[in-house]
């Protein structure tokens, strides 16, 4: 190889080194862009990712489901001539779903849709023990939009909801709120039982919204608003509502059958505080002692015992001496509670249920074959009283 040769080679890659660093440094840099992303991109996002809606989207998918409910009741009710309540579409078949106290004694049903049209109802079933009630309506398909319903099973407490109703007669009402707890009982005003397995909300509900949606936010319906908690009759923070997996359960039996049958064990008496538990001298303060067994119940044909002794402690006066419950089916029986919810998610008629008691000392467990609750059969099971007022 010459010299020229070798000059040309170190110029050549002299050229293409000072070409590279010139492109080099005339190229742009690219920086991730830092544009602001908009609410509605992000309201976007969260559906894509979870099927989560905003209030506006919930609202605007589910008001045409839901109704008004107007009835008229005989002169002689004392609750007037006239009511106001709420419910939502079930079916396109034109089943409404709303609360058995909506329609109550009613001689004549109105249903009222978003468009206005309204129409006559009847009662198909009614559910005096869930407050549940069915009613129908012969309205054309492009009327009815049935809403879905979600799982009331995994609500969670803190997790947003909406209600949607006629509070006070205002059609088409919405509000918002949380899931505050869940498997509360709730005492049924002026009837002497208790419903299982109710959900509670700080969602505002008031008057007239009786039967109408909780929804959670999917847009789906987990409950079914019933009463709220006051010493006025208004709204104070606390409301009750159906949880969606009884309404799945009773619904369908009530659209077929017209009534709903429901197990039922015939006992009263009272959960165990830590007094309760010092008198009877037990460890821990669970379980629900009986005090009283039914004539002709279940639980008086299994053989449960009441109380047969009086004791005054510090000038109160218990009654005891009668089984304690300790388990269901080898669940834990903290309080009544317990016993109810489960009564009321897992058994039926004809089914048995095996109660874990303590008994003089021993745990023993005691089969009991459930009958089917009378309407006319108050249980009072021993929990405290409340101040809850049915919608």
């Amino acid at each position: 190889m010459n010299k020229s040769t070798i000059i040309l080679g170190v110029l050549l890659s002299a050229l293409i080194v000072m070409l590279s660093y010139s492109i080099f440094l005339n190229s742009p840099i690219q920086i991730p862009s830092t544009e602001k992303i908009s609410d509605n991109e992000k309201n976007e996002v969260i559906t894509q990712n979870n099927g989560e809606l905003s209030l506006i989207e919930i609202f605007e998918k589910s008001e045409s489901g839901v109704v008004r409910i107007n009835v008229k009741r005989p002169a002689n009710d004392t609750r007037g001539i006239g009511g106001i309540g709420s419910g939502f579409v079930y079916d396109d078949k034109g089943h409404i779903i709303t609360n058995d106290h909506v329609v109550e004694n009613a001689e004549k049903i109105t249903v009222t849709f978003l468009d206005g049209r309204s129409y006559k109802a009847k009662i198909i079933g009614k559910d005096l023990f869930t407050d549940l009630a069915v009613v129908k309506v012969n309205a054309s398909s492009e009327v009815l939009s049935p809403l879905s319903i979600g799982d009331s099973s995994m609500l969670q407490v803190g997790e947003p909801i909406a209600a949607i109703g006629n509070p006070f007669g205002l059609s088409g009402s919405m509000s918002s709120g949380i899931i505050s707890q869940i498997g509360r009982l709730l005492p049924s005003q002026d009837r002497g039982f208790q419903i299982p397995d109710i959900i509670q909300t700080d969602a505002a509900i008031n008057p007239g919204n009786s039967g109408g949606p909780l929804l959670n936010m999917k847009g789906e319906v987990v409950g079914i608003n019933t009463a709220i908690q006051s010493e006025t009759g208004d709204f104070a923070g606390v409301g009750f509502a159906i949880p969606s997996k009884t309404v799945q359960k009773i619904i369908p039996v009530l659209i077929q059958n017209k009534t709903y049958h429901h197990p039922w064990v015939g006992i009263s008496g009272r959960d165990i505080d830590p007094d309760l538990a010092d008198v009877l001298n037990l460890k821990d303060a669970r379980g629900f002692l009986v005090i009283n067994v039914l004539d002709d119940s279940p639980a008086k044909k299994a053989g449960l015992h009441g109380f047969n002794e009086t004791k005054e402690v510090d000038g109160i006066r218990y009654q005891i001496g009668g089984d304690i419950i300790l388990g269901v089916d080898s669940k834990i029986v903290r309080k009544i509670d317990d016993i109810l919810i489960h009564l009321q998610r897992e058994k039926k008629v004809g089914d048995d249920m095996v109660l874990q008691i303590l008994r003089d000392g021993k745990v023993t467990d005691i089969v009991i074959k459930l009958n089917e609750r009378q309407s006319s059969i108050l249980t009072l099971n021993g929990t405290s009283s409340s101040n809850s007022t049915q919608r």
